[in-house]
């Protein structure tokens, strides 16, 4: 087996991504040595304690990190800059800082300038997930063959970029590597407005008139059970991604209106060549996403 990656690693936040972290650098034995894990909720800490998925369990966060050669942030994009004012004094020189936040420019916004001198800030985004949450929801296979984004800095030490890198690669991820603001245009359109959408379309259907409501939750087919499982996604974490990826989110919403307002007017004027192209267009998309294993 390889040396262990980080001699101690430090989870900031133990939800679904978090949790999954643990659970494979657990079962794996080569990503630390010592996993670290610290929450705000004492009910949380509780339950890791039970699950069994952490060497150590810290309430203060501040204590958490100290001694850590690795931190990463498993938290709500929106708590960063927070949670980084209280443990910036104690992260140890040399020390790797990472995430696993769903936008990239807000991360380096809010935790660049207040970066201790001689720890590496390196983002991160494992594009996995579930629609669970908590500690309960994560498990050691949620990475395997699905894509981490890293997205260094210019400045960004190339050993710690690379230890970044290898962390993912352990648990199982293709690595890809971008600029944050091209990072957040692309995953406002592959992944932030599929959310927006499914949580309309749900909003949509909670509005109905309550006879027409109850008809639609008991015939709910496939692609309306599609939209409610990405629309039972966490709430801290939805409402920050939308909050600090706004320009590039809202930037996609208007292209999309254009094209949903353009197929609403070929619906309307009978024009068929139209809908087929947009469905021709939607099964190709498919099959791509089966081809590379991405379905």
């Amino acid at each position: 087996m390889a040396e262990p990656l980080f001699n101690r690693l430090c989870l900031v936040g133990i939800g679904l991504i978090g949790s999954s972290i643990a659970r494979v650098a657990k079962k794996r034995g080569d990503i630390a040595k010592t996993i670290v894990v610290t929450t705000r909720r004492a009910e949380t800490l509780q339950r890791v304690r039970e699950l069994g998925i952490a060497d150590v369990v810290e309430a203060d966060a501040a204590r958490a990190v100290e001694g850590c050669d690795g931190v990463i942030f498993c938290i709500p994009v929106g708590a960063y800059a927070d949670a980084m004012r209280h443990i910036a004094p104690h992260l140890a020189p040399g020390a790797v800082l990472t995430d696993v936040g769903s936008t990239k420019g807000s991360v380096v916004r809010d935790l660049a300038p207040l970066m201790p001198e001689g720890v590496h800030l390196i983002p991160a985004h494992p594009m996995a997930g579930t629609e669970h949450s908590g500690p309960d929801a994560g498990f050691p296979e949620l990475f395997e063959g699905r894509y981490c984004i890293v997205t260094p800095l210019p400045v960004s030490d190339p050993a710690a970029v690379e230890k970044v890198k290898e962390l993912w690669r352990r648990c199982g991820s293709m690595i890809e590597t971008m600029d944050p603001i091209t990072h957040d245009k692309v995953v406002a359109i592959v992944s932030h407005l599929p959310h927006l959408i499914a949580f309309t379309i749900c909003g949509t259907a909670d509005d109905l008139a309550e006879e027409t409501k109850e008809a639609v939750l008991k015939f709910a087919a496939s692609g309306f059970r599609d939209f409610t499982r990405i629309a039972a996604s966490d709430v801290d974490m939805w409402r920050d991604v939308f909050l600090n990826n706004r320009e590039a989110v809202l930037e996609m919403l208007s292209r999309f209106s254009e094209d949903a307002h353009a197929f609403g007017r070929a619906i309307r004027r009978g024009e068929a060549g139209f809908i087929e192209d947009r469905i021709k267009r939607g099964r190709k998309i498919r099959r791509s996403l089966i081809e590379r294993k991405q379905a």
